[in-house]
């Protein structure tokens, strides 16, 4: 059984597929391991790796129910009412996420945990997070400089324990690096059989 679930919040309009989803795909991995299911917004939207940008809404509801405004709203509401926690990734953020902060603000309205992602320190060319305000930061129970910092409080808060596969893992989830390059993470889980 599941020790809870935790809504993956973050900016979505004006990236790529991959920018979107690497990072969530990431998280859901590490909370695997702690019996813990990630819930992401671009579950069922594999159809905007063809995209390029993503837009912030799709109109055409037959075609991309998913991804028309009534759709996603509806679907991302319900996942932050049915979560244990709700973490909300502004790390890397250009512009300001209404979206992400409209979630942010249910997750408080609902009660829910909210830990925030938000590199809010002033670059050498003097840009600032656009998503580090005093209201985002009053809602959060946490406010992390990194998303690993972030993955590392959600054990403790909901309870969990680490899972011992079996068998030993190797999985590899591609991120975004600070060059623009894209950098391969693989991490090795040990079964239960190479533990001591």
């Amino acid at each position: 059984m599941s020790k809870g679930s935790v809504y993956l919040a973050g900016p979505i309009t004006g990236l790529k597929y991959g920018e979107a989803n690497d990072w969530r795909e990431y998280a859901i991995n590490f909370l695997a391991g702690w019996d813990v299911e990630g819930l992401s917004p671009m579950r069922g939207k594999d159809y905007l790796a063809n995209v390029g940008v993503i837009a912030q809404s799709y109109d055409d509801v037959a075609e991309w129910p998913l991804s028309a405004a009534p759709g996603f709203t509806m679907r991302d509401r319900w996942d932050v009412m049915h979560s244990d926690l709700v973490l909300a990734n502004f790390e890397g953020a250009t512009t300001v996420s209404i979206g992400t902060v409209l979630e942010c603000a249910w997750a408080d309205a609902f009660r829910k945990p909210l830990i925030v992602v938000l590199d809010s320190d002033v670059s050498p060319e003097g840009w600032r997070n656009p998503n580090d305000h005093a209201m985002v930061r009053q809602l959060a129970g946490f406010v992390v400089p990194s998303l690993d910092k972030a993955l590392a409080i959600i054990p403790a808060i909901l309870n969990a324990r680490e899972v011992v596969p079996p068998f030993p893992m190797i999985y590899t989830t591609t991120l975004p690096g600070d060059d623009g390059m894209t950098i391969n993470v693989t991490n090795e889980v040990q079964g239960a059989d190479n533990r001591g």
